[in-house]
């Protein structure tokens, strides 16, 4: 069973390498991108309300396999290839994962008290100055545990991109049958890796989760 692991040791590596690489970039780039929809979605300007509340159903209704598939196909014919398959990936997946950040910051949002953004508005702040001192900080407490399955779900989404020439963990099982090589070995060390990526996330929710707790 280890040999199958030892003996293509750099196939895993690479993928599950490209695989970390999509997942920080894209949930970095997800959770400003999805903050920014929150912020739309309580604005008082209807357009921007009817921006983030349009983006956010379009989205959350649409395959992720689509989403990409109009990001690596689709985009190229309107003239927005984006340099690489990496990155095309990369904006499928913060576009998609977005949507979902957008629906829990927001519901972070509505915890907090209305008294608080008057009471803010009262001395002189502007809705911005209100949303990023005294909203968000709240908000982002108490969102700690859906905002981790979300992801989660990012980190697990990821391997979508194999069907796009991204060679990362999703892809290893087809190298692997090239290779001849046991494909239920294959998957069993494959689903290591991922919860071996996965855990630490669990044990981060549970830190943040005490370090933001209200006594």
């Amino acid at each position: 069973m280890l040999s199958v692991l030892t003996d293509n040791w750099e196939l895993f590596r690479e993928g599950f390498w490209t695989t970390l690489r999509l997942f920080l970039v894209s949930g970095v780039l997800s959770l400003v991108l999805g903050t920014v929809l929150a912020a739309f979605r309580v604005s008082p300007v209807t357009a921007l309300r009817g921006i983030g509340t349009g983006y956010v159903n379009i989205v959350r209704n649409t395959p992720l396999t689509l989403v990409f598939s109009f990001l690596f196909f689709g985009a190229a014919k309107m003239q927005l290839s984006l340099p690489t398959f990496f990155w095309a990936a990369v904006a499928s997946l913060t576009l998609y994962t977005s949507a979902f950040v957008c629906e829990v910051v927001r519901s972070g949002i509505n915890t907090i008290s209305p008294g608080q953004a008057e009471a803010a508005r009262s001395v002189g702040m502007t809705f911005v100055q209100v949303l990023t001192i005294v909203v968000l900080p709240q908000a982002y407490r108490a969102i700690v545990p859906p905002m981790t399955s979300i992801l989660i779900a990012l980190l697990k989404n990821t391997t979508i991109a194999a069907g796009f020439s991204v060679l990362e963990a999703g892809a290893i099982p087809a190298a692997m049958a090239e290779r001849g090589q046991n494909q239920m070995l294959t998957l069993v060390w494959i689903t290591i890796g991922f919860l071996i990526l996965i855990i630490p996330l669990v044990f981060l929710q549970r830190w943040a989760e005490r370090r933001t707790a209200v006594a």
